[in-house]
């Protein structure tokens, strides 16, 4: 995995709080994602991980805390502006276009970045073989596998500095978990930043740099990949140890 080299974060969430009415789903979290790192935020169904990825990228608005990316505050900002400035989310697999051919959904994640489109998907393309052979397919014909691959690949189009996906092992086989783990350690290596979101604590840790444990809506524990997977509690709540 690339080494992280710089003391200045990519991405900093500072004490950042989401409502949905009067539910509270995220409660004053705080997290950093440092360039050239995996970051994982693991926790049970419902803790609030993917209401924390969607309002960094700006689909929710929090009612307090402040989001930092590449230095700037980009709190409250729409989603379309943050994708420009260099986000991006993969949803978990079924977050595909199903309708549309495989083709035409990583043509949409390029939309922002037209310019280098041919480049980026030949990259994509490079990445993940099999979305070139399933190109004209459309995307409902998939496995859930492919489906994930397409997830990332479209995010991937936008040719982003920091990369988020939201539980990458949902409803997988284990064979293909193993594959897409791969995948996301070898774009690792290629340069890119990431920050997951996964319920499949030993599998998400194993390839971690560091990362955050959220316990409904808070951040309960934090630390490097091997100190989350050697901590009492984690194994006990997430590793079945």
């Amino acid at each position: 995995m690339v080494q992280n080299d710089s003391k200045v974060p990519l991405l900093a969430v500072e004490d950042i709080s989401v409502s949905y009415g009067q539910v509270k789903a995220v409660k004053q979290a705080s997290l950093a994602v440092f360039p050239g790192e995996i970051v994982v935020l693991i926790g049970a169904n419902g803790a609030g991980k993917t209401t924390l990825l969607e309002t960094i990228l700006g689909i929710n608005t929090p009612v307090s805390g402040v989001i930092r990316f590449l230095g700037k505050d980009i709190t409250g900002n729409p989603s379309d502006r943050n994708v420009r400035a260099g986000l991006c989310l993969a949803p978990e697999g079924r977050g595909v276009f199903a309708s549309m051919s495989v083709l035409d959904n990583l043509l949409l994640g390029a939309h922002h970045n037209m310019h280098n489109v041919g480049k980026n998907l030949r990259r994509v393309y490079d990445w993940f073989p099999i979305l070139e052979q399933r190109k004209d397919q459309i995307a409902r014909t998939l496995s859930g596998g492919e489906r994930q691959m397409l997830a990332i690949g479209r995010a991937l189009m936008s040719a982003p500095r920091l990369v988020m996906v939201d539980e990458p092992s949902l409803g997988l086989a284990p064979r293909v978990v193993n594959d897409i783990f791969n995948i996301l350690s070898m774009l690792n290596h290629e340069g890119y930043t990431m920050l997951l979101s996964e319920q499949n604590a030993h599998k998400a840790l194993k390839c971690a740099h560091r990362g955050y444990v959220l316990g409904t809506g808070s951040i309960t524990l934090s630390g490097t990949g091997q100190q989350l997977l050697n901590d009492p509690g984690v194994r006990e709540a997430y590793l079945g140890a």
